[in-house]
């Protein structure tokens, strides 16, 4: 059976759920969101769903400038090349496990840009 794409609401709202189910078991990455970032799930996911439905699918939702608030977060504790590479690696995995195709590829892509432009633009 093929694996389905990242081409809907559903699927991102999926892959998200999923990904941050690996990102807060990291032990690397896991006390940024929880101890630095302090994250409300309840109100984090929404978000990073908005974001992702925005980059892959055009959904106009999310309108929050993503750069100012990791600088906060770099302002409280400096996030280092090795923080982007294991989120990278995290959300490249997650995709490759259960979804595949143009959506899947695109949102690697587009992943890995997020993660270029955040370890140099902090």
């Amino acid at each position: 059976m093929a694996l389905p794409d990242l081409d809907s609401p559903a699927q991102i709202d999926a892959f998200v759920d999923q990904f941050y189910g690996q990102i807060l078991k990291d032990p690397q990455l896991a006390p940024i969101f929880l101890d630095v970032a302090q994250i409300d799930l309840a109100v984090h996911l929404p978000h990073i769903k908005a974001y992702w439905g925005k980059l892959l699918l055009g959904d106009p939702t999310y309108q929050r400038h993503t750069m100012n608030i990791h600088r906060q977060l770099h302002g409280k504790r400096p996030l280092n090349p090795e923080d982007f590479h294991r989120w990278l690696s995290l959300f490249t995995s997650t995709v490759d496990t259960a979804w595949a195709g143009p959506g899947a590829e695109r949102a690697k892509r587009v992943a890995a840009k997020i993660a270029a432009n955040m370890e140099s633009g902090l």
